[in-house]
């Protein structure tokens, strides 16, 4: 997989959504089946938006294995990649790609305002899968050429919910549900109707020695599109 390429993502997005549908992958045996995307598809009432993938396996069924550090941490995904601002969710306008994320990663957690696994403890919940908002930006030093936004919080622009980490991370607490062959995601977003994505089953690693960025994307598994062109619409419910 060659790197993926932000200019290449960004000019798709001004594109017109007038050609409204889903993206359809076939199914490439030489994937994992719980990261080989067969389908993704997109709605909204006008209020919530809903993001779906299908895959050819399980969807969840294979989560990092822990190493119990953070450094070096492992972190599977299955995202969303849009072409909505990143303000429309509380970050920095036109500060990357905005893409919605459902994430396991069992050696730390990013999520200190939520009890998923409802064990009475919020910050022991890393290995469940959750949901995130997050700003992707090019990254040479990323063995996929992304990585998630570095910032400053309270320098830069955060969500209300972010768990001001240094990176354009958002924890919404929007529960993913993922159910046989679909993961999916619901999250409250105004006016999504006709907005551009992708679906993409991805891995990022955590690094903290400050010579690469902090989180990652080190390996995709699959892009529904095949080119992360953005050519799904979120469709407007009748």
């Amino acid at each position: 997989m060659k790197p993926l390429v932000l200019a290449a993502v960004l000019t798709t997005a001004a594109v017109s959504g007038a050609a409204a549908h889903d993206i359809v992958s076939g199914a490439d045996t030489t994937k994992s089946p719980a990261f080989d995307i067969t389908m993704a598809t997109a709605s909204t009432d006008g209020r919530l938006a809903t993001f779906a993938m299908e895959v050819a396996g399980i969807a969840g069924s294979e989560k990092p294995v822990p190493i119990g550090k953070l450094t070096g941490a492992k972190v599977e995904a299955y995202v969303w990649p849009t072409n909505l601002d990143p303000g429309t969710i509380g970050f920095d306008p036109e500060s990357g790609i905005l893409a919605l994320a459902i994430t396991a990663h069992p050696d730390f957690d990013d999520t200190p305002l939520y009890d998923e696994n409802g064990d009475g403890n919020p910050a022991n919940d890393g290995a469940d899968w959750h949901s995130h908002w997050v700003v992707l930006v090019e990254a040479e030093a990323c063995g996929a050429g992304l990585k998630v936004r570095d910032v400053s919080p309270g320098v830069d622009l955060l969500p209300a919910t972010a768990p001001y980490f240094p990176i354009a991370l958002d924890s919404p607490g929007m529960s993913p549900i993922l159910d046989g062959r679909i993961a999916r995601i619901t999250v409250p977003v105004a006016e999504a109707g006709g907005v551009s994505f992708d679906a993409v089953t991805a891995e990022l690693q955590v690094n903290e020695t400050g010579e690469v960025p902090l989180l990652c994307v080190t390996g995709v598994h699959d892009v529904a599109s095949g080119d992360l062109s953005l050519p799904g619409r979120v469709m407007l419910e009748d």
